[in-house]
C-alpha cells in the first residue's frame, strides 16, 4: 500500500517541483492533507522549499517544493574514477592539492588559529576533521574520507591530503597510522612538524 507521503515524493521525483495546490489537484488529495505531509517532509529533510511564487489574482504567495539535490544523488565518484584512470601518472597530486586549497593559506596566523582555520576549510570539503595538541606536536585527525567511493582503485589520492595540509598550514606533515581502535575509513593522522 502506498502512503500519501510516498505518493507526494513520487510526484515530486517525477515533476521536480510543485506547489501544494498542484500536488493536491494531481493526486486528488485535500489541500490541507497535502500541506500537512509537505510540512512534515520539509522538517525531516526529505523535501525542501525551493521558492515562493506569487499566485495570479488574489491570495497568498505559494511555496514551491522539491526533493533536495543531495537526495537525488550524483555521478561524481564515477566521473572522478574515470578522470583519474584517464590521467594516469600525468596527474600531479600536489597540483590537485593546490587547486583544492585555493587562496586559503594560513601561514601568517599563530599555529592554534592556523589549525582552527585549516580544520574549518577541511570540514567545508567533508573531512570531518579536528586537531589536538600533543607532546610531539599538533595532530590533525580526519573523521571521514571524502574520497571513500574511489580510494580503493586510486590510493594515490591519499597523497593529496599530505600536500593539502602542507600547503594550508605552511609546515611539513608526517602521516601516522591510527591505532587499531581508531581505524576507520581514513587510517591516518597527520603530525604537524
Amino acid at each position: 500500500m502506498t502512503t500519501a507521503r510516498q505518493k507526494v515524493l513520487t510526484y515530486l521525483t517525477k515533476n521536480r517541483t510543485a506547489s501544494a495546490r498542484e500536488i493536491s489537484r494531481s493526486l486528488k488529495m485535500s489541500p490541507a492533507t497535502v500541506r500537512h505531509h509537505l510540512r512534515v517532509m520539509v522538517s525531516d529533510g526529505r523535501l525542501e522549499v525551493e521558492s515562493v511564487r506569487r499566485r495570479e489574482g488574489r491570495g497568498r504567495p505559494e511555496k514551491v517544493f522539491s526533493i533536495p539535490r543531495v537526495a537525488l544523488g550524483d555521478n561524481l565518484s564515477a566521473l572522478a574514477d574515470a578522470l583519474l584512470n584517464e590521467a594516469g601518472s600525468k596527474l600531479k597530486m600536489e597540483a590537485v592539492a593546490n587547486r583544492l586549497a585555493g587562496e586559503s593559506i594560513f601561514e601568517s596566523q599563530p599555529i592554534a588559529k592556523r589549525l582552527n582555520s585549516v580544520v574549518e576549510k577541511l570540514n567545508q570539503m567533508n573531512y570531518h576533521a579536528r586537531w589536538e595538541a600533543g607532546a610531539a606536536g599538533p595532530r590533525v585527525h580526519y573523521g571521514h574520507c571524502p574520497y571513500a567511493a574511489i580510494i580503493e582503485n586510486h590510493p594515490e589520492i591519499c597523497s593529496v591530503d599530505d600536500a593539502l595540509l602542507t600547503r594550508l598550514i605552511g609546515r611539513s606533515v608526517d602521516r601516522e597510522l591510527k591505532s587499531e581502535t581508531q581505524m576507520g575509513k581514513c587510517p591516518f593522522v597527520f603530525l604537524i612538524r
